[in-house]
């Protein structure tokens, strides 16, 4: 059984983006599991844009808590269990997922590893942030057959999914958005988006009004800023917009990470009878186990599609937020050890 494990924390609070030097991957005493824990052994986690506001020690009221100079960094994770207690439903071998990544192996509380079905087609796939996106279409703004979808963010771990989850909910067109040409170009050639938008390449209000000449029925944003703005004035009545994310602010470097300003027409929002919620996995316990059996089924029968870009070990993970915050990345970034 081992007795190290490497743990990637954080040395020091950036004043802008976290960098590679804002973190250290250290080796650190494993001890033995104790009466009810587990010990396991991960083979993924996530690197999320979201520690950026846990890192920059900006915000309240978080669902999660933030990370001070000295902690380790922790998101779902993917593990094999090594040892588990005898009276337990883990057992040698299984795998799991739980929010203990950022680490090659650890110890704690069996009750905090789900295990994954047996047969999942795709275990990795259920580490991905992707449960947003589905419960947004789902709850906060659900999707209705012969909807038009905007899906901000497109290219990133939540939005290569939701496009295609928008069309199997009954989506009669989903547009996304993205900063890069040829992940626009990906977006529609291998994730079934009808268009794909580049902010940037001319105004992005323009650009909407040419896709969506008849309006948004459902908008899940991940960015916020001016294209929060530009949904809003291309919704049609009754438009429901399920606000997951803000990277608009969260990535811009001359923020701390805790805000998002934008500007919203609050008439229209009047007039049209639109809905905007914000939305949050933690506040529906019910999601879990109903998005791993769509998933699963999605997957199964070749409908639905994970994308991701792969990181080998833990010595890269640093580099791999990195590379996330400036967008060079597609899919879900997983740290595979």
């Amino acid at each position: 059984m081992p007795t190290t494990a490497r743990v990637v924390r954080l040395t020091a609070r950036p004043e802008g983006l976290p960098g590679p030097e804002h973190f250290t991957v250290t080796e650190e005493p494993l001890p033995a599991p104790g009466p009810g824990e587990a010990l396991v052994r991960n083979r993924a986690f996530l690197v999320f844009p979201g520690l950026r506001i846990l890192i920059s020690g900006q915000g309240s009221d978080l669902p999660l808590p933030h990370i001070a100079p000295g902690d380790a960094l922790f998101g779902p994770a993917l593990g094999e269990v090594l040892a588990a207690p005898a009276d337990g439903p883990l057992r040698p071998g299984d795998l799991v997922t739980h929010l203990h990544g950022w680490r090659d192996q650890l110890v704690a509380d069996a009750g905090q590893f789900t295990p994954v079905p047996t047969g999942f087609p795709d275990p990795t796939a259920l580490v991905s942030a992707a449960s947003a996106g589905y419960g947004a279409l789902t709850r906060s703004a659900p999707v209705r057959p012969g909807d038009v979808v905007l899906v901000t963010a497109a290219a990133g771990a939540v939005g290569t999914l939701a496009g295609q989850i928008a069309r199997l909910l009954g989506a009669a067109r989903v547009i996304g958005t993205t900063r890069s040409p040829a992940k626009a170009e990906r977006l529609t050639a291998e994730l079934g988006y009808d268009t794909v938008l580049v902010p940037g390449e001319r105004p992005f209000a323009e650009q909407l009004a040419e896709a969506a000449p008849e309006g948004l029925d459902v908008v899940l944003d991940l960015v916020g800023g001016e294209q929060l703005t530009a949904a809003v004035d291309a919704a049609r009545r009754g438009a429901r917009f399920a606000l997951v994310g803000a990277v608009s602010g969260q990535l811009d470097p001359a923020r701390r990470g805790g805000d998002s300003p934008a500007v919203i027409d609050s008439f229209r929002v009047t007039t049209h009878g639109l809905s905007l919620r914000g939305f949050t996995v933690l506040d529906h316990p019910d999601l879990e186990a109903e998005w791993r059996e769509r998933l699963g089924s999605w997957l199964s029968s070749g409908d639905l599609v994970f994308p991701r870009t792969p990181v080998a070990g833990i010595e890269r993970a640093p580099q791999a937020l990195t590379r996330v915050f400036t967008g060079d990345t597609f899919g879900a970034t997983l740290v595979e050890l």
